[in-house]
């Protein structure tokens, strides 16, 4: 009698050829899914700089939340006249002696519009300004770092913070005054809020954050007591709130890029968007590899991947923070015009830093700090510390 053998178990190959079709329709359909997610990132990138009818931040005439209009109103009403200038020509046309220049949106100035306006008559305030204005008029005072504390007191003499008391300040930029200067609203760390500085013709007083003059925060502390004190110390106030980075400052001077229609820009947008979609599908990006001695050659992106995990399960932020801090000073060093054999010499470290401060908008304590400073308490420590080691090399190579 013949019986018949039992079927062989067909589920473990139909299982894998299932898988098989599954990974072949994924990868036929990811370019699809790209082109999805793009066009929706493109969607929310467009909604997002959609031109509106408001005007922008600090800016003397808005009602929004982010505008001034409030602070600008109340002096009006106090016997404060305000001129709003959106260009420096009117800018300097305006403001005389006994004027006190509210100088907002610094980054969309020139050189050439800071140098004309450096040698104003009147008395400057500076909202948040960028290291370039800071430059300009009170090359004394230096940029800090960023604060997160958002209420503040005074801790000063000077007559417009005591008198406002405590701020709102929400976040802030804090400043360092190398010369003489009143520093005001300082942080646990020594660092100012708010410093005021005299440069023979005028006086300079430079504001870190942009909150106090808001009308969103205005009502919040003593915030509206020094926007008036602030802005209303002169006889009269003008308010630089330029709309557009200019070319010469005069009204009606425009730039090619200002002549663009609005639709090419996001033409171009949509374009770059889409480049650094398809760049991050097709390759994962790595940072610049720090040079390790090993005891075999490994490729390179093995390297970091390998060493990364490493460090992270031993917790090793020591020798992690020490690599990328070696890294840095040689690519440093070449570029200060320094010896390469100064960057892991301990006795070069005063050097380095000096020349690095100089270069960059940090001070040398900060600086030091980064480059030469103990291992991070955490795994955002050492993030941050990337993040600052970076910065550093940035605006040296622009420098």
């Amino acid at each position: 009698m013949v019986t018949a053998s039992p079927p062989r178990d067909t589920r473990p190959a139909a299982e894998a050829s299932a898988r098989q079709v599954a990974g072949r329709r994924w990868r036929s359909a990811r370019g699809v899914v790209a082109a999805v997610l793009a066009m929706i990132v493109v969607a929310v990138v467009l909604a997002a700089l959609r031109p509106s009818a408001s005007a922008e931040a600090l800016d003397p005439e808005s009602p929004k939340q982010d505008g001034s209009r409030a602070l600008a109103e109340i002096l009006r009403e106090h016997g404060t006249p305000v001129t709003v200038a959106r260009n420096t020509g009117d800018a300097l046309g305006a403001a005389g002696p006994g004027t006190v220049l509210v100088v907002t949106r610094t980054e969309r100035l020139t050189e050439e519009d800071l140098a004309r306006l450096g040698g104003v008559p009147a008395d400057v305030l500076l909202v948040r300004p960028t290291s370039f204005a800071l430059e300009a008029f009170a090359p004394q005072v230096r940029r800090r770092g960023p604060s997160s504390e958002e209420i503040a007191g005074p801790r000063c003499n000077l007559p417009v913070a005591s008198l406002a008391g405590a701020v709102d300040f929400h976040e802030s930029e804090t400043y360092e005054v190398t010369g003489a200067g009143t520093a005001c609203y300082r942080t646990d760390y020594g660092d100012a809020r708010l410093v005021q500085v005299s440069t023979g013709a005028h006086t300079v007083t430079v504001l870190g954050s942009t909150a106090p003059l808001t009308n969103r925060r205005l009502t919040e502390e003593g915030n509206a007591a020094l926007g008036m004190n602030l802005a209303g110390a002169g006889t009269s106030a003008v308010w630089l709130a330029p709309d557009l980075p200019t070319t010469g400052s005069g009204a009606g001077q425009r730039s090619l890029g200002d002549l663009l229609p609005f639709g090419v820009k996001l033409l171009v947008l949509q374009l770059l968007v889409a480049v650094l979609l398809v760049a991050l599908w097709r390759a994962r990006r790595l940072g610049p590899v720090v040079a390790e001695a090993l005891p075999v050659v490994v490729r390179s992106a093995e390297t970091v991947e390998g060493l990364s995990r490493l460090y992270r399960a031993g917790h090793a932020r020591d020798r992690a923070s020490d690599a990328l801090r070696s890294g840095a000073r040689e690519r440093l060093v070449p570029l200060l015009g320094l010896p390469r054999s100064s960057a892991q010499d301990p006795s070069a470290a005063r050097e380095i830093v000096a020349a690095v401060a100089r270069r960059t908008a940090y001070a040398e304590t900060y600086v030091g700090a980064a480059l030469y400073g103990p291992e991070p308490l955490d795994d955002a420590g050492l993030i941050a510390l990337t993040d600052v080691l970076d910065d550093l090399e940035r605006q040296v190579r622009q420098s």
